[in-house]
């Protein structure tokens, strides 16, 4: 004899309620969101209108972040350079379209970009491509290139900068 479960209702049918918070309350919440981390403007305004705030309140509150200095974008943008820079090997190319997507200015952006010393920059490339070619199972020569070249330029390298540390990494000319 076989017990037959009946599914339970369907949840997707039920609209999500998110909950809404008071100017007071969603003041609070941001200022310790904005303190675990440097934030955009654009993910603060984001967050804000999550909270369920009208585009007034939630300006108010963004200029009173700003003025008791937990957003500021320059400081995001200098911050996210040296992290995806330093850590992640990200190159110039990737991190500006990633600070755009964020809604950064373009003043911001060149700030931010200050932070990356050319040098440390083209160590970081020839170090991926020296990791990426001792991990690289392409035996022809010309594929290897092409593989290796897709993966810093994804990485968001520039072409020049490649092609120099791709002859310095596979020793040819």
């Amino acid at each position: 004899m076989a017990i037959l479960f009946a599914p339970p209702p369907a949840m997707e049918d039920a609209p999500r309620k998110r909950k809404t918070y008071t100017p007071g309350e969603a003041l609070q919440k941001i200022a310790s969101f904005c303190a675990y981390q440097e934030r955009s403007h654009k993910e603060v305004e984001d967050k804000l209108r999550s909270y369920g705030l009208d585009e007034e309140e939630a300006g108010e509150i963004t200029i009173r972040l700003v003025r008791e200095k937990l957003l500021d974008d320059e400081r995001f943008a200098r911050s996210f350079v040296r992290g995806k820079y330093r850590l992640k090997k990200w190159g110039r190319r990737r991190i500006r379209q990633e600070l755009k997507m964020r809604g950064v200015s373009e003043f911001c952006i060149k700030a931010g970009m200050s932070e990356i010393d050319g040098d440390e920059y083209y160590r970081n490339l020839v170090e991926l491509l020296e990791k990426k070619n001792a991990l690289e199972k392409e035996s022809n020569p010309h594929k290897r290139r092409q593989k290796l070249t897709l993966y810093v330029t994804a990485k968001g390298y520039e072409g020049e900068f490649i092609q120099d540390a791709l002859r310095e990494v596979l020793g040819t000319k």
